[in-house]
């Protein structure tokens, strides 16, 4: 599915006659100007999955930010704006194909942190919480409670915990009186389950290195469900990212920000994978024969 047909960036022309209308003569910076154009990156034609390849400072993280911004969707994290990025974003033209869905957003690398964040948190008060449960189940099959009986409408809720105690393990009281402790998984499972649970049917995504805090196993089962999600769930994709598992997507378009003028290329042509291939056949021969 495709809720964004294509997006326009301002060339070197526009640009310049930006600058010469406004006079902007006592500015270091005028981020994002001068990054995407200088590369001859004009135009992006999407595909279900489309994906920003590029070195550091290549300008992927940019063009995410400006498509995101002038599509207006929600975000979690702040990103840094100048003076300028309204501007600019003005100059851009989006070519679209339907109202983007109200849940479409854009993820980052940020976003995934800050959800670990509170997932240790909530384990933080889950922890607090189960040293009185066991407080609490330790002091109801004590002697206390040996002879106790219910005297009041008052006694009720007392005499309801003091059986669940007497029937039942410590471990088992625990569990069904705490909520279950997510930090039993990792960091990489909590951040795949991040994305699962924001990504819904029916939405553009737009997702900066969702591949950060991914063991290698995860990179490849996270490639698998946006797959699917484009496939199946009516889901379009626009990602940056160093990944060669994530490159390596059925179907994916993919944008070689590392070459000028900016231009669509197979996985396998990257300089990234080029990389990789080079350094385990340099390695090849420490590898045990199967």
């Amino acid at each position: 599915m495709l809720y964004l047909e294509a997006f326009a960036f301002p060339d070197e022309d526009a640009e310049h006659a930006f600058f010469m209308r406004h006079k902007l003569n006592c500015h270091t910076s005028f981020y994002p100007f001068q990054v995407l154009a200088p590369r001859g990156f004009r135009r992006m034609d999407f595909e279900p999955i489309t994906v920003l390849s590029g070195s550091n400072g290549s300008g992927k993280s940019t063009a995410l930010n400006v498509i995101a911004e002038k599509l207006r969707l929600r975000r979690g994290c702040a990103f840094n704006k100048t003076d300028f990025f309204q501007t600019y974003v003005d100059l851009c033209t989006d070519y679209r194909t339907c109202a983007v869905p109200p849940q479409s957003a854009v993820l980052t690398s940020d976003d995934v942190f800050d959800y670990m964040l509170d997932v240790r948190t909530v384990n933080d008060g889950i922890d607090v919480r189960r040293d009185k449960v066991l407080d609490e189940y330790f002091s109801l099959k004590s002697e206390k409670y040996s002879d106790f009986t219910m005297k009041t409408m008052a006694d009720y809720d007392t005499l309801k915990k003091l059986n669940r105690a007497r029937s039942r393990t410590v471990s088992r009281f625990a569990r069904e009186s705490l909520l279950p402790n997510i930090r039993t998984r990792s960091n990489g499972e909590t951040a795949l389950r991040f994305f699962s649970e924001r990504i819904r049917p029916q939405g553009l995504y737009l997702l900066d290195e969702p591949e950060n805090s991914l063991s290698p196993q995860k990179q490849l089962e996270l490639a698998a469900f946006l797959e699917d999600a484009a496939r199946y769930d009516d889901c379009q994709f626009i990602l940056s990212t160093h990944s060669v598992f994530l490159l390596a997507m059925k179907s994916a378009k993919i944008y070689d920000l590392d070459v000028t003028p900016v231009d669509v290329r197979p996985w396998t042509e990257l300089e990234v994978s080029r990389t990789y291939r080079g350094f385990f056949r340099k390695h090849e021969s420490e590898f045990d024969e199967e």
